[in-house]
């Protein structure tokens, strides 16, 4: 036999060494797939979706996974990317569609004063954001939500890490401008 050939039985232990590592991945950092994709689409069945055919291409390209370094990072940017596409495929609802949706999707059972008070602070901080452009809004959840750091964030993102500090800086300050505002 010669040497550069692969035995049938090598090429079925392999796959399923293939299949070992993605059913891994999956169990380690599908929660970190869905929020990356939910932080991008906003919708709870699209990031399903997306996190499901994330795996399915990593499944497709399986083979480029035994030379990952960070898993994470690779899956949350093929994740990223994922979503994006499908978020260019949607239209992105207006701001004015999204403070009427999270009214109605607020409880109407009474509650305590204080629960009714965070509930409001959280909703207009989620609008806050929304209302982020998405060059903002996109790091600043990726660092806050997904607990990213700048270095993993820029890889995702495919821009420079001090483009990436700038940007949640700068997200930060339009956000504490505009509480401030609303608190007055």
């Amino acid at each position: 036999m010669a040497t550069g050939q692969v035995t049938m039985l090598e090429a079925v232990a392999l796959r399923q060494m293939q299949e070992d590592q993605l059913d891994l991945a999956v169990r380690e950092h599908a929660r970190l797939v869905y929020r990356v994709a939910y932080s991008v689409l906003r919708d709870h069945h699209d990031a399903e979706d997306a996190t499901q055919e994330t795996f399915m291409r990593v499944l497709r390209y399986g083979g480029k996974m035994t030379g990952v370094r960070d898993q994470r990072t690779w899956l949350a940017r093929i994740a990223w990317r994922v979503a994006v596409g499908r978020r260019k495929k949607t239209p992105e609802v207006q701001l004015e569609d999204a403070g009427e949706t999270v009214t109605r999707l607020r409880s109407r059972s009474p509650g305590a004063d204080e629960a009714m008070l965070d509930a409001e602070k959280i909703g207009s901080l989620q609008r806050l954001i929304a209302a982020l452009p998405a060059k903002l809004r996109d790091p600043l959840t990726l660092s806050t939500v997904e607990e990213m750091s700048p270095k993993d964030i820029a890889q995702v993102l495919g821009a420079s890490e001090a483009a990436v500090r700038s940007r949640i800086f700068r997200a930060r300050q339009i956000l504490r401008e505009k509480l401030a505002t609303l608190q007055e």
